[in-house]
């Protein structure tokens, strides 16, 4: 009975986990190869095997996005093998150029990563039309950076030293259409994070774990020293994150990569899901048409004085002559029409009293009073003395 009830769980188990992978497949909308053909554009040139680990790392987009941060602030690649992320993100970190440009462009990231993950084979194609498209304009060939392989009608595109890998730089709107060569800038260490190559016959990639003697690999084999981290049978199974589905990605941001097809765009895909970014809201300008009526607008008119002729020299108004200030014969103070509003009283008020010319009181002069001179006094001379004489 036990064994009986334990198998029945298993089928449940197993039947339910792929309905929810068909439910994930119902609910993705494929990418048309247009749109793959400008998403994979700046990156269609890289190096097989780091191409490779980019691809994977993509459905990771958190991880990338901590692995940047992480070498900015150490710049030492061997810290990077013991962090937490996944294999190929590890992979990615020891090229900082490329884990940079994957982390400032987050949302590109995403949409790679969500196209590898459902649409592998159609990812590979893109790839393939491009490498032959650069191929075509005169500007894909073997250098002492890299190496152009034509395997049976595929392009290949191997490290041209053994110990040193080059990324290419190249501006995707010119590189597949004119003659524009292909630029390298510093070289990187080919190590034992590099496991992963592409399958091009069967549209896969897959982990070589440093065996065989195939092409680059074998070069360099002889350069790596293996170590458990990267050289593991239990990365023979590539773990793809699916639930990159599940991150939400403004699709309308991808338009700028419009560089081999420029009638493409993403403004459409996954309307659902996107998410929509407003345009930034303009100041409002009315017309210039002083003939015509505006409507009063009521919470305008209850905050301001509609009153004050200084209003229009913000409504997009044609310009005034310049007003001449006269000193007002008004009080400073007058009565506001409309419901009372303190604050526009005080303004009004501070504008008045600036503009009033203050008035000298005038001057009171007293009058002085003259006074009536006195008569002179007149001595009198006694008779008597008179009379001496």
């Amino acid at each position: 009975m036990g064994k009986i009830l334990a198998v029945s769980l298993i089928i449940c188990s197993a039947v339910f986990t792929s309905f929810g992978r068909a439910q994930g497949y119902s609910q993705y909308e494929a990418f048309s190869p247009d749109q793959l053909d400008n998403l994979l554009a700046p990156i269609a040139l890289y190096p097989d095997p780091l191409l490779a680990q980019v691809l994977v790392a993509a459905t990771f987009p958190d991880q990338i996005d901590d692995a940047a941060r992480f070498v900015r602030a150490d710049p030492n690649p061997g810290d990077v093998d013991g962090q937490w992320w996944d294999v190929s993100v590890k992979a990615v970190a020891h090229y900082p150029t490329v884990v940079a440009m994957m982390a400032d462009k987050l949302d590109w990231t995403t949409a790679l990563g969500q196209a590898y993950a459902y649409q592998s084979t159609d990812v590979m194609a893109s790839i393939q039309r491009l490498r032959a498209q650069a191929q075509r304009a005169g500007n894909l060939y073997s250098t002492s950076e890299i190496q152009v392989v034509d395997s049976g009608g595929e392009i290949e595109l191997w490290p041209a030293q053994p110990q040193y890998l080059y990324v290419p730089q190249y501006d995707p709107a010119v590189v597949f259409f004119a003659r524009a060569p292909l630029y390298f800038g510093a070289r990187f260490f080919i190590g034992a994070w590099l496991n992963f190559d592409f399958d091009w016959g069967q549209h896969r990639v897959f982990y070589h774990g440093w065996e065989g003697d195939r092409g680059w690999i074998g070069r360099s084999r002889q350069y790596i020293r293996p170590n458990p981290i990267y050289v593991n049978n239990t990365y023979r199974t590539i773990v793809i994150n699916r639930r990159v589905l599940d991150r939400r990605v403004n699709y309308g941001a991808l338009n700028r990569y419009d560089d081999v097809h420029r009638t493409t765009n993403f403004n459409k895909f996954r309307a659902n899901t996107r998410v929509v970014t407003q345009p930034p809201v303009q100041p409002y300008r009315a017309p210039v048409q002083p003939w015509r009526v505006s409507v009063p607008n009521k919470i305008i008119t209850r905050n301001i004085d509609t009153t004050d002729r200084r209003i229009n020299d913000f409504r997009g108004h044609l310009p005034q002559p310049p007003v001449q200030v006269h000193v007002p014969v008004a009080p400073a103070f007058n009565p506001v029409r409309g419901v009372f509003d303190p604050r526009v009283i005080s303004q009004r008020g501070q504008t008045s009293r600036a503009l009033v010319r203050p008035i000298p009181a005038p001057v009171v002069r007293r009058e002085v009073v003259k006074q009536r001179p006195r008569p002179p006094v007149i001595q009198r001379k006694d008779k008597k003395d008179g009379n001496k004489h």
